[in-house]
């Protein structure tokens, strides 16, 4: 099993070889909220409204809540009607990892952190140019960082 992954940090704007982040769902449990532990541990899915993130103004960066591996820029942060905050594209295409995911009888395309193997949320294909992707990610997997 790999120990390493290779993400892109945005700060530096380089592509690093870091350690993968490993825990058990108990060190978890004491590092996050309940909110948080349940989205990006057990896949869980925030209520629409709850955490749009509508108050941040950028320039910056939004990063995973359970190990800070950079995600989006506020840049590709759009208002998606949907009530959860949406990006057209991460940082990096090293920065997440895209699994299928059949759950609740439909077919989807979940979004992890690669560092951590945090639940995101979901990619969707009816996001606006330039890439016509919806990042739907739950907003309680992530924090801000202001430039």
């Amino acid at each position: 099993m790999e120990t390493t992954v290779t993400i892109f940090d945005n700060q530096k704007k380089t592509v690093e070889t870091v350690s993968k982040i490993e825990k058990s769902d108990a060190e978890w449990q004491k590092l996050l909220t309940k909110k948080q532990f349940e989205i990006t541990t057990k896949n869980g899915t925030e209520a629409p409204g709850s955490m749009t993130f509508d108050d941040v103004h950028g320039p910056g960066t939004f990063k995973c809540v359970r190990c800070g591996t950079d995600l989006f820029n506020y840049s590709a942060k759009f208002e998606s009607g949907t009530g959860w905050p949406s990006f057209y594209e991460p940082v990096s295409s090293l920065n997440v990892v895209l699994h299928p995911d059949y759950s609740f009888g439909m077919s989807r395309t979940e979004v992890l952190c690669a560092r951590c193997g945090s639940h995101l949320g979901h990619i969707f294909d009816d996001g606006p140019p330039p890439t016509g992707k919806r990042y739907c990610m739950n907003g309680y997997a992530l924090k801000f960082a202001p430039d």
